[in-house]
């Protein structure tokens, strides 16, 4: 019975103490100045969840709920954080909100728009806002689905700005702000978030605060004209241009607010598809400043989230998203193989993760392929530009020849892939190409680099057009025409000497042939072809039989596994 009667001591003490907040004049312009008025809403929040009673919540809700909008109302002029005070009154939202008749979805909006866009560089508000979207991630994908994608570029200031410290809570949330709506800008999004640090701190240094939710009241957005360009380049091929060129300022010391490659990276919502301007002269300078000064903790920090990020992304995108998202989303990937933050440790994990999903994605839909025929043959086209692009290529070589240009009944497609590699191969059989456009003056280390991923590019060249002639039989004597020349060429590497003169004797046995060069995807039977999924249900003394088809008689061979594997 004491306990009972604390409690309600307790709760008419912590009630008076909110209304006598909201008739002090003192607080009026900022109630969170009262450093026990969090302690009030806590205790009342406590009472409430603990009593289980809907008297006491309808008992306070009128007062909770007005307090909610005072504070909104002095977040311009408070010197307060009111982070953790909206962010309690927002849990008494989510909870007993059914009770009281309360919609939390504006609150929750609010709360993004007006506080934490001015608060997320406070690592306490930080740390509390991501405990809370963990703690009601199940109620926030029920009922507010839209809420973390709408509001995933300003969850990315907050995590870019607080670095490694908050990563693991970062990560738990990071799939929800997956939708259809923002399954796209979050990739260019995480994939830039080095450079959103930069910003950052340039705005930091220029104004002295960071600027909030303005940013994103200015920002025209562009999502229509860049899906269209992006729908565009994947099944057209025709590169996305970049609008940016005359925008900002070189002035590294301000920054107009206006320049539209800040009103994109600063901007706190998601509105849609927008490019970065990698040529405009801000984007130019600012990039420049960063390759020359030391980097920053923060950065540092970011480049090496950036990957692990983006390695979720990827995962959950493979998990839970539709092919056709999937789709739209590799011509994006491809165009960005080679445009990202200059840093090499960086560069190398970020290319990494997009080989390894894209290739990922080309085994689940070999389909891919052939919708994005014409991306494709331009990336191929592109192979002498610069390294990045150059193992872009491999990747795509890999993944024509593996998966047959899409499959069997793709064969105009494969005509058209076919020729591109016969280029690619007839160009660097020519002369070396590999590097053109650069400097001409180059030591020996260079020339050798170039040299050997030349040959490494024509060695997937070669087997990209031995394995899409092994599924499209029409290719053929094309294919033997192609091989042939290199096996012939005096300037070809050792290397692809070899393997073009494999594959040629290759094609002699069809059985084998199909067995070692065809698709992974694709199982044809047949007499002498092996089928490498069963290989785990063979044992050693099977492999002649097996490539026999199991015929009766006894063996012809005449060696023994012990010439092999010496006795122990």
């Amino acid at each position: 019975m004491a306990t009972t009667g604390n409690k309600e001591g307790d709760w008419d003490f912590h009630l008076r103490s909110l209304s006598a907040n909201a008739r002090d004049s003192s607080s009026a312009s900022d109630p969170a100045s009262d450093p026990y008025l969090l302690q009030s809403v806590r205790k009342i929040y406590d009472i409430c969840k603990e009593g289980g009673s809907e008297e006491l919540v309808a008992r306070a809700y009128p007062q909770i709920n007005k307090l909610f909008h005072r504070c909104i109302t002095a977040l311009p002029q408070s010197q307060t954080s009111n982070g953790l005070l909206l962010l309690t009154i927002l849990q008494f939202f989510l909870d007993f909100g059914e009770v009281v008749l309360h919609d939390a979805d504006p609150s929750l909006r609010t709360f993004f728009r007006s506080c934490l866009s001015r608060e997320f560089s406070d690592p306490v508000v930080a740390e509390a806002t991501l405990d809370f979207l963990n703690l009601n991630m199940k109620k926030l994908l029920i009922s507010f689905p839209t809420l973390l994608p709408q509001f995933f570029p300003l969850l990315l200031k907050l995590i870019a700005w607080n670095g490694e410290r908050f990563e693991k809570s970062f990560l738990m949330i990071l799939p929800a702000m997956m939708s259809t709506g923002s399954f796209l800008p979050l990739f260019l999004s995480l994939l830039d978030l080095p450079i959103l640090i930069v910003a950052l701190e340039k705005v930091e240094r220029s104004s002295g605060t960071l600027i909030g939710s303005s940013i994103a009241s200015i920002q025209k957005s562009t999502a229509p004209e860049m899906l269209l360009a992006l729908m565009d380049e994947a099944y057209t091929g025709s590169a996305i241009e970049d609008r940016g060129g005359d925008s900002g300022s070189d002035d590294n010391n301000t920054i107009d607010v206006a320049d539209p490659v800040f009103l994109d990276l600063l901007k706190d919502e998601n509105d849609g598809l927008a490019m970065r301007h990698w040529t405009s002269p801000s984007m130019v300078s600012l990039l420049q400043a960063t390759t020359n000064a030391p980097q920053s903790d923060r950065l540092r920090q970011a480049l090496y989230m950036t990957p692990r990020f983006l390695a979720l992304y990827f995962t959950t995108a493979l998990r839970d998203v539709n092919d056709s998202m999937l789709c739209a989303l590799l011509p994006l990937l491809m165009s960005r193989f080679d445009t990202m933050f200059p840093d090499k440790v960086f560069s190398f994990e970020v290319r990494k993760r997009f080989s390894d999903f894209m290739l990922a994605a080309f085994q689940r839909s070999p389909d891919f392929i052939a919708l994005l025929k014409k991306p494709i043959t331009d990336r191929l086209g592109e192979a002498y530009d610069s390294p990045a692009k150059t193992e872009l290529a491999l990747h795509l070589c890999w993944a024509i020849g593996e998966h047959g240009a899409g499959g069997i009944s793709h064969k105009d497609v494969a005509r058209e892939l076919f020729e591109s590699l016969e280029l690619l191969l007839y160009e660097n059989l020519s002369s070396s190409r590999l590097g053109l456009g650069q400097e001409s003056a180059v030591d020996s280390n260079i020339a050798a680099f170039r040299k050997s991923s030349q040959a490494r590019l024509l060695c997937f060249v070669v087997t990209a057009i031995a394995k899409l002639a092994t599924c499209h039989n029409e290719l053929l004597p094309r294919a033997r025409v192609s091989l042939a020349k290199v096996a012939r060429s005096r300037n070809s590497d050792r290397r692809v000497w070899r393997r073009a003169s494999d594959y040629l004797g290759l094609m002699s046995e069809p059985a084998i042939c199909l067995s070692v060069l065809g698709s992974s995807t694709r199982h044809v039977n047949g007499p002498g072809i092996v089928n490498w999924s069963e290989g785990g249900s063979k044992m050693i003394a099977h492999i002649p039989f097996y490539i026999l088809n199991e015929q009766e008689g006894p063996p012809f061979h005449d060696f023994s596994f012990f010439d092999v594997f010496p006795r122990v």
